[in-house]
């Protein structure tokens, strides 16, 4: 429930606040604004304008059958009605060109700060929560400027012009026209207290809607393994049926209000009929007068009913709006220096000098870290899971920032450098491969236009991923599906060794990069690494010792401090830690032989 309280968000139907920093957004296309609202005073005005050609048919033809007279009148409602359609769709056309430039200007700033924040930010903020305000929120902004902000305008100038006309024609009947409007006020009024208390159960109950199928979709197998399908579709079941209730209730209030505002839409008519008819007959007024506030009056209703929606749309965008800017306000970042330092012609050596980390503090993960690595050699990290190897990859790379202490490369303070240089030099495979969707060629290059198809195949072929890809019907065309749901375990992680040295890296990152393929995609990729490991930087992570014995140095992390250093042989020596965890090894491995 905790996750679903920004989607519960309302606030204020009008924020200016908000709104001020909306309209930054606008003022790149200000002038299809200005347009925007010259076009709703024009359209708003030829609506009014037919009650009123109506009345002089009426008064000044019909009455004195003066035909000719009529016909031109006819001729100027139909040229009035055209005039209107055309400028209708000028007005629908740059409402819908404002918002849609506007929304596209704002998601890729939403976007492209996403992408900027910390591993932090994504630690603690739900994927989905995140996708929610790249899409619908955007699309809740969208419906404001293309039918929010400058159709409220519509609807005011209209009445405006009903207004003006009316009073124009006849103040007193105006006034009885008019006479029923305390009451639409206060029952517009109501409307609003009772459908924002719905709306806020029917975001409530849609929050929790998401998060359910989110969780459940994504442990799906999880469900089916063990038999509980019965009673997670229970608890959907009964998740639904209160979100069911909670739109019922919503549509509940609009079904009591748009019938009311008809109703007193036809007592206003009736009092008009009633007083003016009167007139009529006294010939106080003409004919014509009361045919015209017969439509003034249907007219007039109608945008105050457009009113109550576009009430609805500023609600939902003002929360909508408020949630994105909490995003774009949100500075979870790993910040660059001011005047980065060069990093040019990376050797690859790293030092850690008394390096202290924390996720969150005073948890501290690493305490007092200090090694070197000159460039060329590999050094593996081994300890128990919580040890602390995978936040040295962390640091090094900069997804998190250190406590205290320092992190050389080359000599140089990383916090110092631009991110995007010293991540230039560094490849990466993890234990959790992530594919995107496309082809086996781009997940290799990420679409880099820099890495040729040549260093693509010559990767492949040194990790041994070319066996399998040259089977596949496309090659290295093959679609890759999300997630990369149809390739093995083993050939994800080919790929993304591949991936990593078709960048051709100064330093290489292997965190349990072998955990998840057979022996012998195991023994193919080690002779791989043997020869592509030669002049270059390397960490590796392994929980298979036997895959780290060549290693120069093999460091041993226990609950975050370095306890031992050296290579295999020194270590197995000293008889600690290290050969512990080998001895432990050996005899699994020599128990599943037996059996």
């Amino acid at each position: 429930m905790a996750d679903n309280k920004d989607d519960e968000i309302l606030g204020k139907a009008y924020d200016s606040k908000l709104m001020k920093r909306l309209l930054f957004y606008i003022r790149p296309y200000k002038k299809y604004m200005v347009l925007a609202i010259i076009l709703n005073i024009i359209v708003a005005a030829l609506g009014p304008l037919r009650p009123y050609l109506t009345k002089i048919a009426v008064d000044d033809y019909i009455f004195h059958k003066n035909y000719m007279g009529l016909l031109w009148i006819v001729l100027g409602l139909f040229a009035v009605l055209i005039f209107q359609s055309f400028m209708q769709y000028l007005l629908t056309y740059y409402t819908q060109y404002l918002g849609q430039r506007t929304i596209l200007d704002l998601r890729h700033q939403l976007f492209a700060h996403t992408q900027r924040l910390a591993a932090r930010f994504f630690d603690k903020t739900p994927i989905g929560r995140i996708v929610t305000r790249v899409t619908n929120d955007i699309e809740s902004l969208n419906e404001l400027f293309s039918s929010g902000i400058i159709m409220v305008f519509s609807d005011v100038f209209i009445v405006i012009w009903i207004f003006g006309f009316m009073f124009f024609l006849d103040w007193k009947l105006s006034l009885v026209a008019l006479s029923v409007l305390p009451i639409l006020f206060y029952g517009t009024f109501l409307f609003r207290k009772k459908v924002r208390e719905s709306y806020r159960d029917v975001r409530f109950h849609l929050a929790r809607l998401n998060s359910y199928m989110q969780e459940h979709v994504t442990g799906m197998s999880i469900i089916q393994i063990f038999h509980k399908q019965k009673e997670e579709y229970k608890d959907f079941s009964n998740i639904n049926a209160d979100h069911k209730k909670a739109n019922i209730d919503s549509i509940f209030y609009y079904a009591v209000f748009y019938p009311g505002v008809e109703l007193l839409s036809s007592i206003a008519i009736a009092l008009i009929v009633w007083y003016g008819g009167g007139e009529v007959v006294q010939k106080n007024i003409q004919l014509g007068v009361l045919f015209a506030f017969i439509q003034y009056t249907e007219m007039f209703f109608r945008p105050i009913r457009d009113l109550s929606e576009k009430y609805n749309i500023m609600q939902t965008a003002m929360a909508s709006s408020e949630r994105i800017f909490k995003l774009l306000d949100d500075d979870t970042m790993i910040h660059n220096p001011a005047q980065p330092l060069p990093l040019t012609d990376l050797q690859g050596a790293i030092e850690f000098k008394n390096v202290t980390f924390a996720y969150n503090e005073p948890d501290y993960v690493l305490k007092n870290i200090s090694f070197k690595i000159e460039p060329g050699q590999t050094v593996a990290i081994v300890g128990a899971t919580g040890a602390g190897k995978t936040s040295i990859i962390n640091i090094l790379t900069r997804f998190y920032d250190i406590s205290s202490g320092e992190i050389l490369v080359d000599g140089i303070d990383i916090r110092k450098v631009d991110k995007k240089e010293l991540r230039k030099y560094i490849s990466i495979v993890l234990q959790d491969v992530f594919l995107f969707s496309g082809s086996i060629k781009s997940n290799i290059s990420m679409n880099n236009p820099e890495i040729a198809d040549e260093d693509i195949y010559r990767a492949s072929r040194l990790v041994g991923a070319d066996k399998f890809i040259q089977q596949l019907p496309l090659q290295y065309n093959e679609e890759v599906k999300e997630r990369g749901a149809t390739l093995s375990v083993g050939q994800k992680q080919l790929i993304s060794f591949a991936r990593a040295l078709a960048y051709d890296p100064r330093i290489l990152i292997l965190d349990e990069a072998t955990s998840s393929v057979d022996t012998d995609t195991e023994q193919l990729i080690q002779q791989a690494i043997e020869e592509l490991l030669k002049g270059r930087t390397a960490i590796v992570i392994a929980h298979r010792l036997s895959t780290i014995q060549n290693a120069d140095t093999i460091i041993v992390l226990h609950k975050g401090e370095i306890k031992e250093m050296g290579n295999h042989q020194e270590l197995l020596a000293k008889r600690g830690i290290y050969y512990k965890l080998y001895q432990l090894q050996y005899k699994d491995q020599e128990r599943i032989k037996s059996t």
